[in-house]
């Protein structure tokens, strides 16, 4: 199953720079005004690499990439980057509030190098789809630096031996507050006998993507293109040679996903921009679908999120707000299961699939073409920010608020060989990128 290795990870050399000046957010988590403030941090921070300012003169000889690889070239070169003595794992820790709460969780698990598996292989599941945009460009940019600066965010299911086998009282040797406030902590391990057990506690495990699946099928993509383009690889007599090589590998955190502190946020949807909205309309054709509930259109994010969290204990519901009204939607219509085109009574039970299905649609006549491309939809983590958008933008319709999908969800979604619409579920905190590198050669 699960087949993990230590690895001597690059790390930012802390004499030589500050580690909170140099490690950002995921590369797609990375606004342009948060673009600006990494590169106002740091001449080494890894913003440079992961997501490059594009110039002007801009060529194929000179562009995002081929800087992106001078300056991974260059900073190992000074030793801004360094690797590490001895092969190891990495025990990653980040502690932070509940949002909108005082309430402090700490998340654990651990960074390694996981092989990468074909999803027919039945070890590593996918539970989102992917767009070929965004891979085209992380392929690109691994093919110029041939190494992964953040890790995939992979779970795992067990009752907690992993952890406590990883369990130390020593002082971390990397501590970052992030700009959320989030606290990440790091410590390496390279006891052999430790990284032995830990190896051997995964080896039964199953994964799910978690956050990354546009990087895992670009490695997955690399990696393929790497071994047809190996000639010893392509000769069936000669087996030894893929199982090292370092692309068939990538940077991974491991987390137990029955951990108390895995936190899914749910992710809102505007829809801005129609040719034409009424919102008497909308609520007519919703009740072929749901119980429709008028609420008070003067509701903010707290009462809409206390809300939704009661109504919810009862099965789907979705808030649907506009610049005048608000609607609760509850108890889905049995009888309009025509919608679903076959799919499966996991994927019909997911709120998510009932907004995109019944409601983006069917009910609004969205096609599934222009939610993917993101034409009249807009995806807001923040519920008071999604609200907000009724007031500061003309073009905003209607605003839905959801509930966070769940854990058990997700898994039983995933282990079925089956995915959720883009944006389904939202993994928080992010896991930084730039606290460990894994360089392919």
């Amino acid at each position: 199953m699960a087949d993990i290795h230590p690895f001597r990870a690059f790390r930012y050399d802390p004499q030589r720079t500050s580690p909170a000046s140099v490690v950002t957010q995921p590369y797609d988590k990375i606004t342009p005004a948060l673009q600006e403030r990494y590169y106002a941090a740091s001449p080494y921070n890894l913003v440079r690499i992961i997501l490059g300012r594009h110039e002007a003169h801009d060529n194929p000889e000179n562009n995002v990439y081929s800087r992106a690889a001078a300056s991974f070239r260059d900073w190992r070169r000074q030793g801004i980057l360094r690797p590490d003595a001895r092969p190891s794992l990495y025990v990653y820790s980040q502690r932070f509030k509940l949002p909108g709460s005082d309430q402090e969780l700490e998340r654990r698990g651990f960074i390694a190098l996981g092989r990468i598996e074909d999803y027919s292989a039945g070890v590593v599941f996918r539970h989102e789809h992917t767009l070929a945009k965004p891979k085209a460009d992380r392929l690109d940019l691994l093919r110029a630096t041939r190494g992964h600066f953040g890790q995939i965010f992979m779970l795992y299911e067990d009752s907690g031996q992993v952890e406590s086998l990883l369990t130390s009282p020593a002082s971390p040797e990397i501590t970052v507050t992030d700009e959320y406030g989030v606290l990440h902590r790091v410590w390496q391990v390279s006891d052999p006998q430790l990284i032995d057990s830990v190896r051997s506690a995964m080896s039964d495990k199953k994964l799910i993507i978690a956050d990354g699946h546009h990087r895992y099928e670009t490695a997955l993509n690399y990696r393929n293109e790497r071994r047809k383009n190996n000639q010893q690889a392509s000769d069936s007599s000669v087996t030894a040679q893929p199982s090292v090589a370092p692309h068939e590998y990538v940077m991974m955190t491991f987390v137990n996903m029955n951990s108390p502190a895995l936190l899914i946020l749910p992710t809102h949807r505007v829809v801005h921009s129609l040719p034409s909205f009424s919102e008497e309309a909308f609520r007519n054709s919703a009740r072929a679908f749901f119980d429709v509930e008028e609420v008070d259109a003067s509701l903010d994010a707290p009462r809409a999120t206390a809300m939704l969290r009661e109504s919810g204990r009862a099965g789907s519901s979705i808030l649907a707000v506009t610049a005048n009204r608000a609607f609760l939607l509850h108890h889905p219509n049995p009888n309009a299961a025509h919608v679903f085109n076959g799919l499966s009574i996991r994927h019909q039970s997911l709120d998510v699939v009932q907004l995109h299905k019944v409601l983006l649609e069917n009910v609004l006549h969205l096609t599934e073409e222009s939610i993917r491309n993101q034409q009249n939809i807009a995806y807001v983590r923040d519920a008071a920010d999604a609200l907000s958008h009724l007031e500061a933008s003309p073009r905003a319709n209607i605003v839905f608020l959801m509930n966070p999908c769940r854990m058990a969800q997700v898994r039983d979604i995933a282990f079925a060989g089956e995915v959720m619409p883009q944006k389904s579920t939202d993994f928080y905190p992010k896991l930084l990128s730039g606290l460990t590198v894994y360089a392919l050669d």
